[in-house]
């Protein structure tokens, strides 16, 4: 399929045969770890013929929805969240990270395939939103490694705009994901960080 992403293996528009998250424990992800490195050392131990991301939410806590054509699923962990445009100073190795990876039942253009992005990532902050962490500056938006790939196959269409069928499902496929799994985050830690 072709792939859209800002993973940290294998970014931008690539073909792929699978996204992959690897997990890391926070002990594992101090300054020394040079983290890109040691993703593609991992990916090639394995011979991944996709693109990976990185979490250090425990794999069993993923979320999946499904709306129409698009298949979403999330990893949430909310130790580093922030609210755009600020910065919250790092609170020692207390990590965390939201990744989405969503599939696509259509034929896309690198147009649409942007444009699909785009409602990923407002699916993502309307959920973080939605679930009420707060920060000392209002509420979480997000964290500050955040990831999305979009994987679909190569066409032609270019519109997935909020006002198509396809875009509205993307978005719902998104936003459940990811608000299933801020809601189990926070029911773990709290709704306050400081």
């Amino acid at each position: 399929m072709r792939v859209l992403s800002f993973a940290p293996y294998r970014p931008g528009f690539v073909t792929a045969r699978q996204v992959l998250i690897r997990y890391v424990r926070n002990d594992d992800l101090g300054p020394e770890l040079d983290a890109l490195n040691w993703l593609a050392g991992q990916a090639a131990r394995i011979d991944a013929q996709g693109v990976a991301l990185l979490t250090s939410r425990e794999l069993h806590h993923y979320c999946t929805a499904a709306h129409g054509r698009a298949r979403a699923l999330a990893t949430v962990g909310l130790g580093n969240a922030e609210r755009i445009g600020r910065h919250r100073a790092a609170q020692g190795a207390d990590y965390g990270t939201i990744n989405i990876i969503l599939r696509i039942d259509a034929a896309l253009d690198q147009t649409a395939m942007l444009e699909a992005m785009t409602l990923i990532a407002e699916a993502r902050t309307a959920a973080i939103m939605d679930a009420g962490l707060r920060l000392p500056d209002g509420a979480a938006t997000g964290t500050g490694t955040d990831c999305i790939a979009l994987a679909c196959d190569a066409g032609d269409r270019v519109f997935t705009g909020k006002h198509t069928a396809l875009g509205q499902m993307i978005g719902a496929a998104a936003y459940d994901a990811v608000l299933q799994g801020a809601r189990d985050w926070i029911a773990e830690h709290g709704d306050r960080l400081d």
